[in-house]
């Protein structure tokens, strides 16, 4: 609704304008039936024809100088129905890269303790770093899509697989968990985890720039425990406490963009 009242405004505007320039002259057109004067309503009707390139031909311009002007009518018309066009199309590539960003996040698994244990190999995180340099630079797409069309906030999907918040989330709890919550020599690559975490840092501030605000609560933690289960060394919850104390102010934000979609936070009454 947000994309069709914003091409209808477009082309209202566009008309209206048009119109208001050729009410300017009092004999800029001639109608070619009967030579009677042109109306209001007959100098709407011209710009709208001329606009669409109908070029219906009952009304046309007197001299040179609104023949030209009717040209570039006729210019701004084209140019809008090519950019128009161009807009839409742009918009739904971008919902589709963003609906794709989520999904490929979700195939991991839908909490970030999930991510981190399904990649835990036994002895390490070997191949990981292909996947988080993967989604970083889907990251910095969607960022930039959303910088390009704001609208791309307000496209909505059912289908929790599908919810970028929701996944950017379990991204986020994933590395909070590789940075944080294991010990530095189980780590994946520092670098690859500070690329990730920047990405996700911009795309925070992209969105709570226009569309979120930060929450006054702080969401649940990530779970060491659900990691120990499965095998994968963890640092004390007293260390992990301490770090997740830094990182108050991301983490309110978090919950903003997701309260801000309608959403709940990722493992509040849901199993994988």
């Amino acid at each position: 609704m947000i994309v069709l009242v914003g091409l209808v405004m477009w082309i209202s505007l566009l008309w209206v304008g048009w119109a208001l320039v050729f009410a300017g002259g009092e004999n800029a057109l001639i109608d070619t039936i009967d030579g009677s004067p042109i109306s209001w309503v007959e100098r709407f009707y011209f710009v709208g024809y001329s606009l669409f390139t109908l070029g219906n031909g009952e009304f046309v311009p007197r001299d040179s100088v609104w023949q030209v002007t009717t040209v570039f009518t006729t210019a701004s018309g084209m140019l809008l129905i090519t950019l128009s066009i161009s807009y839409v199309l742009s918009v739904l590539d971008a919902v589709t890269q963003k609906r794709s960003f989520a999904t490929s996040i979700s195939g991991l698994g839908l909490r970030g303790e999930t991510v981190v244990t399904e990649s835990w190999d036994g002895d390490s995180f070997d191949g990981v770093e292909l996947s988080l340099n993967t989604f970083t630079a889907e990251l910095n797409e969607l960022t930039t899509n959303h910088k390009a069309y704001p609208v791309l906030h307000y496209f909505y999907t059912e289908q929790r697989e599908a919810a970028a918040v929701v996944s950017i989330v379990v991204l986020d709890d994933a590395l909070t968990l590789w940075r944080f919550g294991v010990p530095e020599q189980h780590q994946p690559s520092q670098v690859v985890l500070v690329n990730a975490r920047a990405a996700l840092q911009n795309y925070l501030e992209t969105l709570g720039h226009s569309f979120a605000t930060e929450s006054d609560t702080i969401p649940p933690d990530p779970d060491l425990s659900a990691l120990r289960e499965s095998g994968v060394p963890t640092v004390s919850d007293e260390e992990f406490s301490e770090a997740l104390n830094d990182l108050t102010a991301r983490r309110r934000a978090l919950l903003g963009v997701v309260d801000a979609d309608a959403r709940q936070w990722p493992g509040i009454h849901e199993s994988e």
